[in-house]
């Protein structure tokens, strides 16, 4: 029996002081945005293109259109905003940079509000990780960003016959140190940058140009509260080289890096509203 007040699990409700605080954070994180040239952009709902963000499709919301074409809620923002701009509105506009407040949905009903940002068709991660680090100042809010590249499991993928993508999605840490090589072994024990000129002494070359690539980035990023994570693997399709996330104790606040939709590199990233909303609550 479903009572006349229940929502559905995974929904959100915000009323009196929620409502307040995530009315301040979209405030703040807006007024950034624009300050820093980018205009905003709310997306349908329901999308065609879902599957070319989402690893799972178990995890889209799918239903069909009047012509029966199968259709999904938004769960993911990021390729929609990009594909909208340089396919539909590419007439339109020249500006290339977009900002969305809005939520996605996950299967079977998680409801999660973001604030993302998109920077098309630039390649310097920072310049969008420096934007987020500002919002996060901004909200007294002292998170740890963590940095990897997904560069780094696609060649060990390539170099290892036993390793699969799987494995870095799901941190098999144990399989990657049963293959006994020592500059694996210390490239997954890699944490701080200061270590990073060590090891770029033993691994293998294509590594080596990875490896300085997350060096540059926590060198050019305003927050010096860093941790490395090379052999993280996000489970989004298009991230394709530097990605971060942004992360306190076990909550992730943000995650964002370098993707390509088509043939154009972008920068973005996801401010999760809901989980800031709670630690400001707190």
């Amino acid at each position: 029996m479903i009572l006349e007040h229940e929502i559905p699990s995974g929904s959100k409700l915000y009323f009196g002081n929620s409502a307040k605080i995530k009315r301040e954070i979209e405030k703040i994180a807006s007024d950034i945005l624009y300050s820093k040239g980018f205009e905003e952009i709310a997306t349908p709902i329901f999308s065609y293109h879902q599957h070319k963000s989402i690893a799972d499709e178990r995890e889209l919301i799918k239903v069909n259109d009047e012509k029966n074409n199968a259709i999904s809620l938004r769960a993911d923002s990021t390729i929609d905003v990009v594909r909208i701009i340089e396919k539909r509105l590419g007439r339109n506009t020249e500006h290339k940079k977009w900002f969305y407040i809005q939520p996605v949905f996950r299967y079977p009903t998680d409801e999660q509000y973001q604030i993302g940002a998109e920077f098309m068709g630039e390649s310097k991660v920072s310049s969008i990780l420096n934007i987020a680090t500002d919002i996060f100042d901004k909200l007294e809010v002292e998170p740890l960003v963590q940095i990897s590249n997904m560069v780094i499991p696609k060649i060990l993928v390539e170099m290892f016959d036993e390793l699969t993508l799987d494995d870095f999605r799901y941190v098999n840490i144990e399989k990657l140190l049963n293959l006994k090589v020592k500059w694996l072994e210390k490239l997954v024990y890699l944490q701080h940058v200061e270590q990073v000129d060590e090891l770029l002494k033993i691994v293998p070359d294509e590594i080596k140009v990875e490896l300085e690539k997350m060096k540059n980035l926590c060198n050019a990023m305003v927050c010096k509260k860093s941790v490395l994570a090379p052999i993280y693997y996000a489970k989004m399709l298009y991230y394709d080289e530097l990605f971060f996330r942004v992360i306190d104790k076990n909550e992730v606040y943000a995650r964002g890096g370098r993707y390509k939709n088509s043939e154009l590199t972008s920068v973005g990233f996801a401010i999760y509203t809901d989980v800031l909303i709670e630690t400001k609550a707190n």
